[in-house]
């Protein structure tokens, strides 16, 4: 049974489910409901497909999360990041019409889905750590400020603009005397209201005498307060406003998309970064909000349940989807219980698509494009982002070539190349590890870098200390650094190489000290090791290391290796 659970989690919480959980999780999917109907127009905007898809990606997709994911309180559907990487993948095309985009749109999410499937099974979970944080934060301010640049003439009623960044930023002000102005009326005011009830708008209505857990979720639900409050003007007094226009009434039928061997070759690239992009995303959401009830989630469990989601979505004619964190925080704070609070919220979506197609028709453009601005501003996190510039002028390098590559080159480049340069950042700066002569603090054991604490030190005995594993990349800078100390002290003896941070010794690094060993034996020097870590020790006796040691030893501590070598001093 247990191995069951593991690829499909449903069956565990199923099979447990308690009755007293099912109004939790019944007012949490209906409330991720109502929140998601409006998200989902907007972010199939942004995608630059028709309305009903994102309705579409976010039904199937609850319900197979329900099935194979691991958090109780993740919703998954569309997603702002998500949705501007599948416009810029489908805007590098030449498709024919609307209809090739969706195909092409729903091609891709099979693709995520199937790529993010296979990670799971060969339990590669863990691979996304190689987008580092600081990365991932140069590439979100970039896609939120792509994304504001892609809603703004839909927002203020401009002509649509199209080219780089600062060509249409430059497009935008030329075009300023074309703004249509009950647009310019409807999105600007969508904005100023989104704005006014996010920072006021609990406060308010806790004065006026609602309760703050439900002047929270007044203000949470926000977004389709507004396009209410929009679609009755633009009806009732300002004509001339675009509108989403008609939304295809019913359920989506399911079919396998369709694909050449070229169209595969081209989107394979977007659906990779998508992939790891959004599983990112998702698991982040579900780590921080499981942590919060002191639990925790499996990445190889999200990397499935993420991967079923956009299968889901792709056979159903939705696009590529990953876990929101608005929609998310909302069902942990109305006390989702279980993963069914997605089968709720899927079941509301249906009921939308059955009932309620013909008043998303007259939902404005422009309200939907000030909720994506205001969602993409909260992307860009400036104090975190200057937290890593302030603490690693390393990683705030990789963070800001990522955020304008981005924006110069396009996402995909950006993205890959912040990764490379961040890994490129660690190998040099594990290629010039910290290396310390220590000494023994005054009537301890423990010893400490002779630059910082006063210490007692040996004329016969020199012990260093290297901060860092021992690999092909930092042994010439060990070497060097050890053979530099040797020469300036001609009484020396011993040197003892303190290990206590050294996690692995590859066959390079083995190969330098038995080297050192030689050539140090060579000029009257014994070389030792101390602190050496159980499973390094291991590997060091496998390759017969201690006999390359000579009269050297490998000591268990180096206060035993300083009294042994050197008792007058430290004995």
């Amino acid at each position: 049974m247990n191995r069951w659970i593991a690829w499909l989690p449903a069956l565990g919480w199923v099979s447990t489910y308690r009755g007293a959980d099912l109004p939790k999780d019944l007012v949490a999917g209906l409330m991720v409901t109502v929140m998601l109907v409006p998200q989902a127009v907007a972010y199939a905007m942004l995608a630059g497909l028709p309305p009903h898809t994102g309705l579409y990606a976010a039904l199937l997709p609850l319900l197979a999360y329900a099935l194979f994911g691991s958090s109780p309180t993740l919703s998954v559907g569309p997603v702002a990041v998500v949705s501007l990487m599948t416009a810029a993948a489908l805007g590098a095309l030449e498709l024919a019409d609307e209809q090739a985009r969706i195909a092409a749109a729903a091609l891709l999410a099979v693709m995520v889905g199937g790529f993010l499937v296979t990670m799971a099974v060969l339990r590669l979970g863990l691979v996304v750590r190689f987008i580092s944080h600081p990365v991932l934060n140069g590439f979100l301010a970039a896609a939120a400020i792509l994304i504001i640049l892609s809603q703004l003439p839909a927002l203020l009623g401009l002509p649509a603009v199209q080219g780089e960044p600062y060509e249409r930023v430059i497009g935008m002000i030329a075009g300023l005397d074309e703004a249509h102005l009950p647009t310019l009326l409807i999105g600007l005011g969508s904005a100023g209201v989104l704005l006014l009830l996010r920072g006021f708008g609990g406060r308010l209505l806790e004065f006026a005498g609602l309760p703050q857990q439900l002047a929270t979720l007044a203000v949470q639900l926000s977004p389709l307060i507004v396009l209410v409050l929009a679609a009755w003007l633009a009806a009732a007094w300002l004509p001339g406003v675009n509108v989403v226009g008609a939304v295809p009434e019913g359920l989506p039928t399911l079919a396998w998309p369709s694909a050449d061997a070229e169209l595969l070759r081209q989107l394979l690239p977007a659906a990779v970064l998508i992939g790891l992009v959004g599983f990112v995303e998702s698991v982040s959401v579900a780590q921080a909000l499981a942590a919060r009830r002191r639990g925790r989630v499996e990445p190889d469990r999200e990397l499935l349940g993420t991967g079923a989601a956009n299968l889901a979505a792709g056979v159903s004619g939705g696009f590529p989807v990953a876990g929101g964190l608005s929609r998310s925080a909302l069902a942990f704070q109305v006390g989702a219980a279980t993963p069914l609070t997605g089968v709720i919220t899927a079941g509301g979506i249906a009921l939308v698509l059955l009932l309620f197609s013909p008043l998303l028709a007259l939902l404005p453009l422009s309200a939907l494009a000030a909720i994506i601005v205001l969602a993409a501003v909260a992307l860009i996190d400036l104090k975190s982002m200057l937290s890593v510039w302030r603490f690693s002028r390393a990683d705030g390098i990789c963070m800001l070539v990522t955020l304008v590559i981005v924006l110069a080159l396009g996402i995909e480049i950006g993205i890959v190349t912040g990764v490379l340069l961040s890994l490129l950042m660690f190998v040099w700066r594990s290629s010039r590890p910290h290396i310390a002569v220590v000494g023994q603090v005054p009537g301890t054991e423990h010893y400490r870098n002779i630059f910082r604490h006063e210490v007692r030190t040996s004329r016969r005995v020199l012990a260093m200390r290297v901060d860092e594993s021992l690999y092909f990349a930092n042994t010439r800078w060990l070497e060097d650094h050890l053979l530099a100390e040797v020469a300036a002290r001609a009484d020396l003896e011993h040197v003892v190489l303190v290990c206590s941070a050294v996690n692995d010794i590859d066959a390079s690094a083995l190969e330098t000290l038995t080297s050192l060993a030689e050539a140090l034996a060579d000029a009257g020097v014994t070389l030792h090791l101390a602190e050496v870590k159980g499973p390094v020790m291991d590997r060091l006796r496998r390759a017969g290391f201690e006999d390359a040691l000579g009269e050297g030893r490998i000591f268990l501590s180096t206060h035993g290796a300083m009294a042994t070598l050197d008792p007058e001093t430290f004995g």
